[in-house]
């Protein structure tokens, strides 16, 4: 997989960059058409995890694949998705390209305006939609009243932006997701189980050591999920017979002994690349779960 993809490379691909006030003050925000991409070949977005949230609606005469964790979904006609930094995803346009747009923005932008991760198109199993083409243009209205606002002077502008962009994530969660995403899950309990493996999995491999892991507890898991941390525990401990930390537990060393054996990284910058800002804490819980220190599983020839 890709390093995460900074959002000037992802301006560079042909979005327009935002405003320099918007960018030191307000965080990030802007909204852009899709094109055919250079000499008409279909745009293409490599799959990776990005820094930033983004909504998409596209309207294609032929089909592409949306790359999304670990699974590879169709997409036919008009549709609008929902992108969390969190979950890796990517694009790949097989036939014709028609028409879309999509806005982009972070955390920051909502600061004091709420938190645009509890809803729920942004969770995991939630983040495809299909439209018929009234809904379509209805969206679409919404993306050109955004167009108008961020190239106004209006001096409360971005509030009218923040509140476009609301009016995309509610009128969607109107709608249910696309049924092709997956099948529907045995009950309550393997229904969570398997949103937070897809979430587990999705913060591996690690490959940029100064991008660690943001998801390291129940309850960080438990948030993204939106769910208590009680309840997740409970599933999990049904599911897999053990408890969410040991689960986040086990998956971080079965990452440390990849990166121990196929990185030239120090033990402190595995640990750092990890989540663990002291490494004494990090060499503890190897030995303690090992029976070994980092620095002599690296010389020794186990598993």
């Amino acid at each position: 997989m890709q390093s995460i993809q900074e959002r000037e490379s992802y301006y560079k691909q042909g979005a327009p960059w935002l405003a320099d006030d918007l960018k030191k003050e307000l965080g990030l925000f802007n909204v852009f058409n899709f094109n055919p991409g250079k000499n008409g070949n279909p745009p293409q977005l490599p799959y990776s995890k990005k820094d930033y949230y983004k909504i998409t609606i596209i309207k294609g005469s032929g089909s592409g694949i949306f790359l999304y964790a670990d699974r590879e979904i169709e997409i036919e006609n008009y549709s609008i998705i929902f992108s969390n930094p969190q979950i890796p995803y990517g694009w790949s346009q097989r036939e014709n390209f028609s028409d879309g747009f999509a806005c982009v923005f972070d955390q920051a932008f909502f600061h004091q305006y709420g938190n645009i991760t509890n809803y729920s198109v942004f969770q995991p199993g939630n983040n495809i939609y299909q439209l018929d083409e009234e809904q379509f243009v209805q969206l679409e209205d919404i993306f050109r009243r955004m167009f108008e606002e961020i190239e106004c002077d209006f001096i409360h502008k971005y509030d009218l932006l923040r509140t476009l962009v609301y009016e995309l994530v509610l009128y969607t969660m109107k709608m249910k997701p696309a049924s092709k995403l997956s099948k529907q899950p045995i009950n309550a309990s393997v229904r969570i189980s398997t949103l937070f493996k897809e979430l587990l999995e999705c913060q591996f491999p690690i490959d940029d050591i100064y991008r660690p892991l943001t998801l390291r507890s129940a309850s960080d898991y438990a948030k993204n999920l939106n769910i208590h941390v009680n309840h997740l525990n409970r599933a999990l401990k049904e599911t897999f017979n053990k408890t969410t930390s040991q689960l986040i537990i086990d998956r971080i060393l079965q990452e440390a002994k990849v990166l121990l054996r196929q990185t030239s990284w120090t033990v402190s910058e595995i640990a750092y690349a990890l989540g663990y800002a002291e490494v004494t804490h990090f060499n503890n819980l190897f030995k303690k779960y090992l029976n070994i220190t980092p620095t002599n599983f690296r010389k020794a020839d186990i598993v």
